[in-house]
């Protein structure tokens, strides 16, 4: 089904101490489903609460889809002139270019549903904040399957992460990727640059392969993998690399959300089961499952000693990545 052609009358939504307005609500964004505009609008609504708290000042890219899914993606990361004058932003410099760019920085949920306006879908946050943006705050492990991966395996080695983080006395917070995968988030001092964070990313992913190599792969090169692995992506913590924020709605035709989940759910769901026709009224019984994430932070410490004895071992770093 093509995105709709016909405009329907714009609406006008007081949302905070904003009104926001939201042309063409009735263009169909999400082919399988029929979701509009206006559901995505009303979605984002639904879990207010945890859409600030998983983007609070950060540098936001957003992910447009100006015709619908059925058009060109758009990877936005300058704010566009013509924004409104309440919309906050935070300046990022990126040195491969020399460049600055402004970026959505959001602080009210106004910011959006002003951004849902813009025919963003998705959210993709720095795990970095405006106080600091060469300081992380937040560490980011992606359980990223092979081609050829199972969800049971991505399931185990979350568990074996889990049991990782149990040792370290860290405390993560799981999440579905919205995809084929599982995301754990986890609040760090903001007290390393990004080299650091993505040296004690690395040194866990490596001690999850360690404890299960048969699931596991550290390969940074596709084209080396085994596609029957998951991928723990450590490179996910390298500057100016951002992934969907938890209640960020995916650009897939079903709409599904990257979703928060409790431990003891992950063997019982599946990333399709949460959708934005489908999250609100879980929202809605449970609330943020990611709520205490900022109260629950973690020094890189134990991590960066990991990354220190496995340098000295001669371990070699699989896939450096060039800050942006």
């Amino acid at each position: 089904m093509a995105a709709s052609r016909s405009k329907s009358p714009a609406i006008e939504l007081e949302v905070g101490e904003r009104i926001v307005r939201v042309s063409n609500p009735d263009r169909v964004y999400f082919p399988a489903s029929g979701a509009t505009k206006r559901d995505l609008v009303e979605y984002y609504l639904s879990v207010g609460d945890g859409i600030i708290r998983a983007l609070r000042d950060r540098p936001c890219m957003m992910h447009r889809f100006p015709e619908g899914l059925s058009g060109d993606k758009v990877h936005q990361k300058r704010v566009p002139h013509g924004a409104p004058d309440w919309l906050e932003t935070v300046r990022v410099h990126f040195p491969r270019y020399n460049r600055n760019a402004d970026e959505l920085c959001v602080t009210e949920l106004a910011s959006v549903i002003w951004a849902v306006q813009m025919s963003t879908v998705e959210f993709h946050p720095w795990n970095s904040r405006r106080a600091d943006t060469e300081k992380p705050d937040e560490w980011r492990i992606d359980l990223d399957p092979g081609d050829n991966c199972d969800y049971d395996t991505v399931r185990r080695v979350a568990h074996v992460a889990h049991e990782v983080l149990d040792q370290l006395g860290a405390i993560g917070w799981p999440k579905t990727s919205g995809g084929s995968g599982i995301h754990i988030y986890l609040r760090i001092a903001p007290e390393y640059g990004f080299t650091d964070v993505r040296r004690a990313a690395l040194a866990f992913a490596r001690e999850v392969e360690r404890r299960t190599p048969d699931d596991v792969t550290t390969t940074w090169w596709r084209k080396d993998r085994d596609p029957a692995k998951v991928f723990v992506d450590y490179n996910q913590n390298a500057r100016d690399h951002t992934i969907a924020s938890a209640y960020s709605v995916r650009g897939v035709p079903e709409a599904t959300v990257s979703t928060p989940i409790r431990w003891d759910e992950i063997d019982n769901v599946l990333p399709k089961d949460f959708t934005i026709a489908t999250v609100p009224a879980r929202f809605a019984e449970l609330g943020d499952l990611h709520q205490g994430i900022d109260d629950a932070v973690f020094a890189l410490d134990p991590l960066l000693e990991w990354a220190a004895r496995d340098e000295r071992e001669g371990a070699e770093d699989p896939g450096e990545v060039d800050a942006s």
